[in-house]
């Protein structure tokens, strides 16, 4: 099944504001999403565009990001292999590494990925809690550095009706709804999901 979403950024407390937009095709827990960040703000203006694969299993094979900000553009490519190493590409020469076992990728300002690791273990579905290895992507920089973030159901969903998964990051928490698909609706202070 192939979808397209879009979701409007709330004004931050730096004044920036932005829009996403991906088509996303699902296939069983896997899918595929083509999308564009569009971000405004103090620092300028940025436009990204991604290419994402997630495996039937739920984790991350193959993202590349382009970013383009008045300053240039920039690429980046991270593969996953089945056995866990990541393979980072700027465009410069790879670098392998594992990132602490991550197995989910985390693309700044973007509320697709949050579907990464709310599809794979299930968390709109079964109430659980996981502290999980992250990678981290930053916009525009698109510095790769490992994390840490945590995932918790706070309401399960089911037939049709949204479910609400916690997050935490540092000192960042959030309560995101997310739909019967777990892709997100509402992520408080991030973005919501427009209605078309």
């Amino acid at each position: 099944m192939a979808v397209m979403l879009t979701w409007r950024s709330e004004p931050e407390a730096d004044g920036a504001t932005g829009m996403e937009s991906a088509r996303i095709t699902t296939n069983g827990g896997g899918f595929r999403a083509t999308g564009r960040i569009i971000r405004s703000g103090p620092g300028g203006v940025l436009t990204a565009s991604y290419r994402l694969v997630v495996a039937g299993d739920g984790t991350l094979s193959r993202l590349a990001v382009d970013v383009a900000t008045a300053d240039g553009e920039h690429q980046l490519t991270l593969s996953r292999s089945t056995d866990g190493v990541w393979l980072v590409d700027d465009g410069a020469g790879g670098v392998r590494g594992d990132f602490g076992g991550a197995r989910d990728v985390d693309l700044a300002f973007s509320p697709v990925f949050n579907a990464l690791p709310v599809r794979r273990l299930a968390l709109h579905r079964e109430p659980a809690e996981h502290v999980l290895p992250m990678v981290f992507v930053d916009l525009p920089s698109l510095a790769v550095e490992a994390t840490e973030q945590t995932y918790r159901t706070v309401t399960a969903g089911a037939g049709g009706r949204a479910a609400v998964v916690g997050f935490a990051a540092g000192e960042f928490t959030a309560e995101i709804t997310v739909d019967d698909d777990g892709f997100v609706l509402d992520y408080p202070g991030i973005a919501s999901r427009a209605v078309v």
